[in-house]
């Protein structure tokens, strides 16, 4: 079995609250869009330096986190972004990663919208 990776979109979670208030036009609301190694086997989402700037978050809490090489680093965990994949969406949190390190998508997010990986096929689904 391969990677498997899909497109995702990410939404400033505070921003189209500020929209919704009337503080922000839409154009403004920050957004990035981009391909996700999706891993069933990791909990959270993981996004890079170069994602957290574009989409402006706050900074956030230090925490240890296990890494994919078995590594435990102190990472950040920012929060209030909008995670999208076609007509699901969900909102969660996201280590930082150092530099422009491959996003990757976990469980939590897949699990608020509803998502599996169809193997046989290598790809992202909605569950049927």
């Amino acid at each position: 079995m391969g990677l498997t990776y899909a497109t995702i979109e990410l939404t400033n979670q505070y921003d189209e609250y500020k929209c919704e208030e009337g503080l922000v036009q839409p154009n403004e609301i920050r957004r990035w869009s981009g391909e996700f190694m999706i891993d069933t086997g990791a909990i959270r989402m993981a996004i890079n330096e170069e994602i957290r700037e574009k989409l402006g978050l706050r900074k956030g809490l230090l925490m240890n986190a296990a890494l994919a090489d078995g590594s435990i680093r102190q990472v950040e965990l920012v929060g209030g972004i909008k995670v999208r994949f076609g007509d699901r969406t969900c909102y969660t949190d996201a280590f930082v990663l150092p530099g422009n390190t491959e996003p990757l998508l976990g469980a939590i997010p897949l699990e608020g919208m509803d998502l599996v990986v169809v193997t046989s096929e290598n790809k992202l689904e909605y569950n049927p």
